[in-house]
């Protein structure tokens, strides 16, 4: 998987398709996620729809936004429009979807970015390694034995094991940080209030 940098910056020139890019992270998602258990909901149909809006945008000489055809995952703490937020709950399973997206996931799709599913999280973001009765155990791509961390563990793994270049992330108390050290990534954490809380967690 190509870096957000070199997504964009090929999108935006041209010189690759929105539509290419996505294949590539499903390719990635069908080949490893079923070991890796990163992301728990996909939406290929919307995100090809929304792929397709963006190399439009670029035929027509229009600017596509600065993250143009950058596939990014949803932690499953954060309401991403047309998802289910189950927070990693068998309690809220049957939620129906959102129909908004976090302030953030709404930032990053004006900017062209193109979300493509939700990603594991710890219940309701309260552990440090992420396993869930409602989607099983999340694993590490650089040792599948162990954990990627939590409760961000979806995102990390995701973003490891080279499914998406760009995932979200909640950290309250190390979500963010923890799991991206365990994988071997960079994982920002913003001061606290520089970005809205969602169901009542602080990004």
């Amino acid at each position: 998987m190509r870096t957000v940098v070199e997504i964009s910056d090929g999108v935006r020139s041209g010189h690759l398709s929105a539509v290419g890019v996505l294949q590539e992270a499903f390719d990635a998602i069908d080949a490893k996620n079923s070991l890796l258990n990163a992301f728990v909901m996909l939406d290929r149909e919307a995100a090809e729809r929304a792929a397709a809006i963006i190399d439009a945008k670029v035929a027509r000489g229009e600017d596509p936004g600065a993250l143009a055809g950058v596939p990014f995952g949803v932690k499953d703490l954060e309401d991403c429009a047309g998802f289910r937020t189950t927070q990693g709950s068998w309690f809220l399973k049957d939620t129906p979807p959102k129909t908004a997206d976090s302030p953030h996931v709404a930032r990053l799709r004006a900017a062209g970015a193109i979300a493509i599913g939700k990603t594991a999280a710890a219940e309701f973001g309260m552990d440090g390694a992420t396993s869930t009765y409602l989607y099983g155990v999340t694993r590490n791509p650089w040792n599948p034995d162990k954990t990627p961390g939590g409760s961000s563990g979806g995102s990390s793994a995701a973003v490891a094991s080279g499914m998406a270049p760009l995932a979200t992330a909640t950290d309250g108390g190390g979500s963010t940080r923890q799991p991206a050290a365990y994988t071997g990534l960079v994982g920002l954490k913003p001061s606290h209030g520089r970005i809205a809380k969602v169901n009542g967690f602080a990004n």
